[in-house]
C-alpha cells in the first residue's frame, strides 16, 4: 500500500495493485488485528481501528474478512507484530519512507534493504531521510466529491491544515492527533472517504527524469511486494509527460 503526495503518480501502477488484491487484503488484515489488539476491538472507540476499518472498506475488502482479522484480535490467536520504519534513498535522490509490520525484525530488514540497493537505492540511518518530511494526517476523497471550493470550506470547518486539490482527488492534511475529530467531522458532509490515514509529508518534491522514475517505481513495487512493507511514502514528484511514455 504506497503512499504518496501526488495521486497520479502511482495511477500506473492501480493495475498491478489489482493483480494484488489478496496480498492488499492480507496486509489491511494485519493492520485491523493490530489495531484491534493495541485497544478496544469497538471501532466507536478505537480512531485507529476505525481508520483501519475504513481503509479496508475503500479497497472493497469483504466484510467477512475484515470480522475475522478483528476477532483473531479478541481470541488473541496472532502473532506479536512490530511497528518499524525504515529510511532510505532512491534513484535521482529521492527520499523515502518505508513502514512495516513484522513478527521477524531480521528478515523485514533484509528484505527492504535487498529492495532498495537492488533498485537504484540505498539505505539510510534512522532520522536520515524522515526530518525532511512533516508527519501528519491524510484524508482522501475522489474528485466526484465536489469541486475545490465546496472540499476547502468542510475541510475547514472540519479543523483541517490544508487541502490540494487536482483532477484526481482532494488531499486534506490534519494534525497527527486531530485525524479521527476531522475524518468523522468529514464524513458528515462529504461522505465516507476513501482513506484517512497518519501520514509523512515531504517538506521539499524531488522532481524526477525519466531516466530515473522507471527504475524508482519498480523499486517501490518491489518494496510493496513484501508482505511486511505496509506503506511506502516518497519525496518524488514525476511530470505527466514522463508518465505517459512510462506508461
Amino acid at each position: 500500500m504506497a503512499g504518496h503526495s501526488k495521486f497520479k503518480n502511482i495511477m500506473h501502477r492501480k493495475g498491478a495493485q489489482d493483480k494484488k488484491r489478496s496480498a492488499m487484503f492480507s496486509k489491511l488484515s494485519r493492520e485491523i488485528t493490530v489495531a484491534a489488539k493495541m485497544g478496544a476491538p469497538d471501532a466507536d472507540m478505537n480512531p485507529r481501528l476505525r481508520l483501519a476499518i475504513n481503509a479496508a472498506k475503500a479497497q472493497s475488502m469483504p466484510k467477512d474478512n475484515i470480522q475475522r482479522a478483528i476477532d483473531k484480535a479478541i481470541g488473541g490467536d496472532t502473532e506479536a507484530y512490530e511497528e518499524i520504519r525504515y529510511e532510505g534513498f532512491g534513484p535521482g535522490g529521492v527520499s523515502l519512507i518505508v513502514e512495516a509490520l513484522t513478527d521477524n525484525r531480521n528478515r523485514t530488514a533484509t528484505n527492504v534493504r535487498t529492495a532498495i540497493t537492488k533498485n537504484g537505492g540505498n539505505m539510510g540511518t534512522a532520522g536520515s531521510v524522515s526530518h525532511g518530511f512533516d508527519r501528519m494526517g491524510l484524508i482522501t476523497y475522489p474528485a466526484s466529491v465536489g469541486d475545490e471550493e465546496k472540499v476547502l470550506e468542510a475541510a475547514l470547518e472540519a479543523g483541517a491544515d490544508d487541502i490540494q486539490s487536482s483532477e484526481d482527488g482532494h488531499e486534506i492534511w490534519t494534525q497527527p492527533d486531530a485525524l479521527h475529530e476531522v475524518s468523522s467531522a468529514l464524513e458528515k458532509t462529504l461522505g465516507e472517504a476513501e482513506s484517512a490515514k497518519l501520514a509523512w509529508r515531504p517538506q521539499v518534491m524531488v522532481a524526477v527524469e525519466e531516466s530515473d522514475a522507471q527504475t524508482l517505481f519498480k523499486l517501490i513495487d518491489a518494496l510493496d511486494d513484501d508482505d511486511d512493507v505496509q506503506t511506502v511514502w516518497g519525496n518524488y514528484e514525476v511530470s505527466d509527460e514522463v508518465m505517459e511514455k512510462l506508461g
